[in-house]
């Protein structure tokens, strides 16, 4: 499989939502597979949360396995002996985009916590902006899952005529009251940390790390359904020789423990109040009033939907939702919901069924 990973910079500027304007930005990329000479066999992936350009295969420099690499790849869900795939670094990320870890270069220090709020639509922009850098001109497919199906549902709507299928996996067309809630615990034990210097740790040489711990602990809690999390766990006690910490006496805490200490060695804090932020404030049907059938009235894609009975966060009923609007507005849409072991994280994981069903939509005239 052909990879390349390249750093992609746009000095035409961004426009934010928010009203902010990035005057010049970066965008992390890496592709996979060969474009073909009329370029349609184009495939774009939005990652979620934690997820970043490096989507498949493996990274020579961190030696880390891409996000999807169950998914992507030689004769894989989505084939790249066919289709030329492409990921992009969120903006606000922390993997090389424009983010808070990155230089300003109006005052040639680091973001930090300045870095302008970001929302789904920017990335949206951000990833058009890039698809005109690379001369594509219609995706043959744009998916992701999670706040990635978040992505992807948002380019159906704003550039109807740039793709022609769209997949939205584990993913809703709005956060739920109690989505947002459970972002705002996990933002306010990074800003409780005492490393977080409001903001400014950077300059302070140190980082937050048990706040964004605890933070990706809480996280993974919401993962799981509780039916999921008992058949997974039970009450069962942790092997004392595989204990990450000391204190834990379950296999739940342990679980936990390992997700959180990984995830707080790589994440930054900004980045994640960054994007949790921006997950909060998604809602598709915004522009039109909160009608989401009016909202999808423009898509002119086929649009494939796939829900996990596992998952908590985003249940089944979040994309049932996302269907019946499509229905009614005359969407070319199908949704399916699957069995998952991995709850919310299902999406990121290869199952008969599944891979047989993304392949089927890909291939499908």
């Amino acid at each position: 499989m052909n990879i390349v990973k390249k750093l992609i910079h746009f000095d035409k500027g961004l426009l934010l939502e928010s009203g902010s304007k990035l005057d010049s930005f970066d965008l992390m990329v890496e592709t996979y597979g060969e474009l073909n000479e009329d370029k349609s066999n184009a495939i774009l992936v939005c990652h979620a949360f934690s997820g970043n350009h490096h989507a498949a295969g493996l990274d020579p420099e961190t030696n880390q396995v891409g996000w999807w690499d169950q998914i992507i790849g030689p004769k894989k869900a989505i084939d790249t002996e066919k289709y030329f795939v492409v990921c992009s670094n969120n903006l606000g990320g922390c993997s090389g985009s424009s983010g808070p870890t990155s230089v300003n270069p109006d005052t040639g220090k680091v973001y930090g916590k300045d870095f302008p709020a970001i929302s789904v639509m920017d990335w949206v922009n951000a990833q058009k902006l890039l698809s005109d850098f690379l001369q594509i001109k219609k995706w043959h497919l744009v998916t992701g899952g999670s706040l990635g199906g978040m992505q992807a549902l948002q380019w159906a709507i704003s550039f109807p005529d740039n793709l022609l299928k769209c997949g939205v996996f584990a993913a809703a067309a709005k956060s739920s009251t109690q989505n947002i809630a459970m972002n705002e615990v996990s933002r306010e034990s990074i800003r409780k940390d005492v490393n977080f210097f409001d903001g400014n740790y950077i300059e302070h040489n140190t980082k937050p790390k048990n706040g964004l711990k605890a933070a990706r602990m809480l996280g993974h809690i919401t993962y799981l359904s509780e039916k999921h999390m008992d058949v997974k766990f039970g009450r069962k006690f942790q092997n004392t020789d595989s204990k990450v910490s000391g204190n834990v006496d379950y296999e739940v805490e342990n679980y936990l423990q390992y997700k959180g200490e990984k995830f707080s060695d790589s994440f930054d804090a900004n980045s994640y109040i960054l994007m949790t932020k921006a997950m909060d404030s998604y809602d598709a049907s915004a522009d039109t009033n909160g009608n989401l059938e009016k909202a999808m009235s423009v898509i002119k894609c086929r649009l494939l939907i796939i829900g996990f009975d596992s998952d908590w966060l985003y249940p089944p009923q979040r994309g049932k939702d996302i269907q019946l609007a499509g229905m009614k507005a005359n969407v070319s849409c199908t949704y399916v919901i699957l069995p998952g072991e991995q709850g919310h994280d299902s999406f990121l994981f290869s199952a008969d069924k599944y891979d047989v069903i993304i392949n089927t939509f890909i291939e499908s005239q």
